[in-house]
């Protein structure tokens, strides 16, 4: 039965479709079968990084209305054989989407995959209270700046107040991922440090990437960082982040200015 996670922030344009690409991708390398769905429905981004946008026939519209069985619609990853996607689509807006229909094909994914990874819109709107609906975690994607913690502390509202285990009294865990964290920048107060960060979200930090230019590589190039930067820090800070999702207890380090090398922080250590 798989365990289904959504990706998720209040603000655009701070890395979570590199994100669910990324966790995906590190999860398929650990030998588990991983299925990464696109919510932004109308602009549909998740298939370009992945490198796929060629292969898409079938999307979750089709399969949510029932107009296309699930696994016509899943894409198979060429590299990973444990990695498949499930698009969305580019010609419908997101009302298109119901409750009921998105809950049957959740529902289906949890028979056949380990991981169900939901890449959610930014905002409040349908798409992204429906991709966390369904949600056991939560993976709250923030760069370090004012903005976007503040509207990342939204979205923790709303995890608590708008998901199925929510209504029924149950906890959703969260976890914090900080994309695009620059140290030198962080010194000179230029954007928050991990700690303020960690001080106003209060929820576990999964891992933090560095700003990297192998980020943005691996999107145009249509490959996760994990599998065209193998050896990066965004590709180590990743795979560290998917082996805590997974469970493992993995040190947390912070980027450091000096000689590039990183720094322990201690006693954060994935529950």
């Amino acid at each position: 039965m798989a365990k289904v996670i959504v990706v998720t922030s209040g603000k655009g344009g701070v890395g979570k479709t590199t994100s669910t690409a990324a966790l995906g991708a590190a999860l398929a390398q650990m030998d588990q079968k991983v299925a990464v769905i696109d919510f932004d429905v109308g602009l549909r981004n998740l298939d370009l990084v992945m490198g796929a946008e060629r292969r898409v026939v079938y999307d979750l519209i089709n399969v949510v209305q029932g107009t296309a069985k699930l696994p016509q619609a899943l894409i198979r990853d060429k590299r990973l054989e444990n990695l498949y996607l499930l698009p969305a689509s580019q010609t419908r807006d997101k009302d298109a989407l119901t409750e009921d229909g998105v809950g049957r094909v959740i529902n289906e994914l949890r028979q056949r995959f380990d991981w169900v990874i939901c890449d959610s819109p930014a905002g409040i709107e349908r798409g992204a209270t429906l991709a966390m609906r369904y949600a056991d975690a939560a993976v709250v994607v923030s760069n370090p700046e004012v903005s976007s913690v503040r509207d990342s502390d939204r979205i923790i509202g709303l995890l608590d107040s708008k998901t199925i285990k929510a209504e029924k009294g149950e906890r959703i865990d969260k976890h914090l991922l900080i994309t695009r964290y620059d140290p030198g920048r962080a010194n000179r107060g230029e954007m928050l440090r991990i700690d303020d960060v960690l001080e106003i979200l209060s929820i576990p930090l999964l891992g933090i990437v560095p700003e990297s230019e192998e980020v943005l590589r691996a999107s145009n190039l249509g490959s996760p960082v994990p599998i065209s930067s193998a050896d990066s820090a965004p590709a180590r800070a990743y795979k560290d982040a998917a082996r805590r999702l997974a469970g493992e207890a993995v040190d947390m380090t912070i980027p450091s200015e000096k000689k590039g090398l990183l720094n322990k922080l201690f006693g954060r250590r994935a529950a």
